[in-house]
């Protein structure tokens, strides 16, 4: 049972997720940075309230109903989703784009391709002398 668990843990699997996780929860806070320090007061500038939950809220026999509550989940889901596109989606997508053109990506090394590593390693095989 011990092996079984050393393997599982040794596998590329459970490191590079752990790794995405402790990332992910890295760029959540920043993320969180921008749409707090910069899109929200644009919304209280915009409407004079500090968020949008106060908006639209009225009673009716007691009840509380609140479609700023539903407006500020929208929003906040907006926000996060566009900073994550303009920030991240769209970089990347210019970067693959240039590797499938065939061009390096700003300081990056151009490495050889399979072909020609094998080639490489065919001919260092061939000029081996024979026992």
């Amino acid at each position: 049972m011990i092996k079984g668990f050393k393997d599982f843990i040794a596998r590329g699997n459970v490191i590079d997720l752990a790794v995405a996780f402790v990332i992910g929860a890295a760029f959540a806070t920043v993320i969180s940075a921008i749409v707090d320090g910069v899109i929200t007061p644009l919304i209280a500038a915009i409407f004079g309230e500090p968020d949008l939950t106060s908006v639209a809220t009225f009673e009716v026999n007691g009840a509380v109903f609140s479609l700023g509550l539903v407006l500020d989940a929208l929003f906040n889901f907006l926000a996060v989703g566009a900073a994550i596109y303009f920030l991240v989606v769209v970089p990347l997508n210019k970067l693959a784009e240039r590797r499938k053109r065939g061009e390096a990506a700003p300081d990056e090394p151009v490495s050889p391709t399979e072909i020609q590593l094998l080639t490489e390693i065919r001919d260092s095989l061939a000029s081996r002398p024979r026992d």
